[in-house]
C-alpha cells in the first residue's frame, strides 16, 4: 500500500504494523446487520400488507442475531489492545448512555422488553467495533456502507414496479396513498434511507471518490426512492444537507476558516428549535412565533402535537430515569401496559413512537438521558471537527450524517433506538470517528504502518501473528 518502512519505527523501537485479516468478513457482517434491520422479518411484507406482524423473532432471525453479537465479540476480544486504545478515542457519552441503558433494567416497566433491546444495542456497537479494527483506512466506512444501501434502494424500486401490492402502501389515508415503503417497513423508513443514500453518492462526488457517472447512477436512484416514498421530512433533510456539504467542501479558502462557527451556530438552532417545539424550557417557544405566523402551521409542522401531549403527560410521572430504556413501545397496543394510553385517547390510534428522537430519550431515560443525549450530540460534532482539521472530506462527511439525523428526530425516533437502521449507521459512524483520530495519533507516534508484506525490518523479522521480534532493540506492535 505504498507506506515507508522506515518511518514505521518509532524511536523506542516500537514497530506499528498494518492488519487486514478478516476485514471482508467484517465487511459482510456489516451489510448483514444493515440489512437486517432494514426488511422485516424472514422477508414477509404480507405481514405488512395484512397488520399481523410477529412479536417476536423468528428462529432464523435469532440464529442471525446471535451470529452477528458472537463474532462481534470474538474479535473485539481478540484485538483486546487495539480496542483499549479505541475506547479512549470514542465519544464518552455514548459509552455512558450503554451503562444508563443497562442500569435501567432495574427500574424498567418492562424489564424482558429492556433485555432485549439491550441485546440489540450491544450488538450494534460490537459489531462496528469490530468493524473498525481491522482493515482501517480513511475511507473504509463510506465504501462499505455506500454500496449497501444503494442496493437496497435499487432493490426497493425494482420492488415496488414489480409487486406494487406488497412495496407500495394501500392504506387509503391521504398522506400514505401511493407513497412506495420499497424493501422497508413503511415510507418514512425508505425516505431515510433515500436521504443517506443521496448524502453518500453526493459526497463521494463532491470530494471525487467516485466518478460522476456513477454519482449520477447511484444519487438517482436514492433520488428516485426519497421523492416516490413522499417522506416530506426526509425530501427537506437532504436539500439541507447537500447546501451543508457543499459549503462545507467548496467554499473559497479565504471563507473556510468560519466553517466551525457556522456548524457550531447550526447546531444550536437545531437544539434550541427541539427544545422549543418539545416545550421544555417555558417562554421558550415564543422565539418561534415569527416562523408559525409566515408559514401558518404549528411549531411541529407534523401534525404530531397530541402524540407528544400524551407522551409529555407519561413523562412527569417519570421525569428524572424515566421508564426504562426502550420499554414503553410494544409490537402491537397491550392492554394494561403504558402505551395502551394511545388506544384510549387517539381512537384507536398507535403511533408506535414518540415521532420525536429527543421526546423519546425523555421518556425512556429522563433528563439524565437527555442530558446523555446532548454531550453525546456536542462530543460527535467536536470529534467531527478535529477530524475535519486533518482530514476535512472525512469530517465534513461525518458532520452531514449528524445534521441529517439532528433534523429528522424532529419528527421521528431515532436517536439511540435499537429499531431503526439510523443508529446502526450513527454507531458506526461515532466509531469511525474514533478510529480516524486514533489512526492519527498513532501515526504522529509511530509514522506510517507496515503491511505484513514488509518481511524485515532493518534486519529484524516481522513475525505476522502479533510475536515479539527476535531482536531486542526492535518489537512488532500489532494491538
Amino acid at each position: 500500500m505504498g507506506f515507508r518502512v522506515q518511518n514505521s519505527v518509532s524511536s523506542n523501537g516500537t514497530v506499528w504494523r498494518l492488519d487486514n485479516q478478516y476485514s471482508a468478513l467484517l465487511s459482510i457482517m456489516m451489510w448483514i446487520l444493515i440489512v437486517q434491520m432494514i426488511v422485516p422479518d424472514g422477508f414477509n411484507y404480507n405481514a405488512l400488507l395484512t397488520g399481523d406482524l410477529p412479536t417476536s423473532g423468528s428462529a432464523v432471525s435469532r440464529m442471525i442475531w446471535l451470529s452477528l453479537l458472537a463474532g462481534g465479540s470474538l474479535f473485539v476480544l481478540w484485538r483486546a489492545g487495539l480496542g483499549w486504545l479505541l475506547i479512549r478515542c470514542m465519544n464518552p457519552f455514548l459509552l455512558l448512555f450503554i451503562a444508563l441503558a443497562i442500569a435501567s433494567v432495574a427500574w424498567s416497566i418492562d424489564p424482558a422488553l429492556t433485555v432485549r433491546r439491550l441485546v440489540r444495542l450491544v450488538t450494534f456497537v460490537l459489531v462496528c467495533a469490530a468493524f473498525v479494527l481491522s482493515g482501517w483506512h480513511a475511507r473504509r466506512f463510506q465504501n462499505v456502507v455506500r454500496p449497501v444501501l444503494t442496493l437496497v434502494l435499487f432493490g426497493s424500486i425494482i420492488f415496488c414496479l414489480g409487486w406494487p401490492t406488497l412495496a407500495i402502501h394501500q392504506e387509503t389515508s391521504a398522506e400514505l396513498i401511493g407513497a412506495w415503503h420499497g424493501l422497508a417497513t413503511q415510507k418514512n423508513g425508505l425516505g431515510a434511507l433515500a436521504c443517506f443514500g443521496v448524502i453518500f453518492w453526493f459526497h463521494g462526488w463532491l470530494t471525487r471518490e467516485v466518478k460522476t457517472l456513477s454519482a449520477l447512477f447511484g444519487g438517482g436512484v436514492a433520488a428516485t426512492c426519497l421523492v416516490f416514498s413522499r417522506s416530506s421530512t426526509s425530501l427537506v433533510t437532504t436539500i439541507v444537507i447537500m447546501l451543508l456539504l457543499f459549503m462545507l467542501l467548496r467554499l473559497p479558502d479565504y471563507l473556510r476558516s468560519a466553517r466551525s462557527f457556522v456548524v457550531s451556530c447550526l447546531v444550536v438552532v437545531i437544539l434550541v428549535y427541539a427544545l422549543a417545539i418539545l416545550k421544555l424550557i417555558p417562554g421558550l417557544s415564543a422565539i418561534l412565533e415569527p416562523i408559525m405566523a409566515l408559514t401558518g402551521k404549528d411549531m411541529t409542522f407534523t401534525g404530531r402535537t397530541e402524540i407528544w401531549s400524551i407522551i409529555s403527560d407519561h413523562i412527569r410521572l417519570h421525569p428524572l430515569l424515566g421508564t426504562g430504556y426502550a420499554a414503553y413501545w410494544t409490537a402491537v397496543p397491550m392492554i394494561g401496559k403504558d402505551s395502551y394510553e394511545f388506544i384510549a385517547r387517539m381512537g384507536g390510534f398507535y403511533p408506535g413512537s414518540s415521532h420525536n428522537g429527543y421526546l423519546e430519550v425523555i421518556n425512556d431515560l429522563g433528563w439524565i438521558g437527555l442530558i446523555c443525549l446532548l454531550g453525546y450530540i456536542f462530543m460527535y460534532v467536536r470529534q467531527s471537527l478535529k477530524l475535519m482539521a486533518i482530514d476535512v472530506n472525512q469530517g465534513a462527511l461525518y458532520l452531514a450524517l449528524f445534521f441529517q439525523q439532528a433534523i429528522t428526530n424532529l419528527s421521528e425516533s431515532h436517536w439511540f433506538d435499537v429499531q431503526s437502521v439510523d443508529f446502526v449507521i450513527m454507531t458506526l459512524a461515532t466509531l469511525s470517528i474514533a478510529r480516524g483520530l486514533l489512526d492519527h495519533q498513532l501515526r504522529l507516534a509511530f509514522g506510517n504502518p507496515i503491511t505484513h508484506t514488509h518481511r524485515f525490518v532493518r534486519g529484524v523479522t516481522d513475525r505476522r501473528y502479533n510475536q515479539p521480534a527476535q531482536s531486542p532493540r526492535y518489537k512488532v506492535w500489532a494491538p
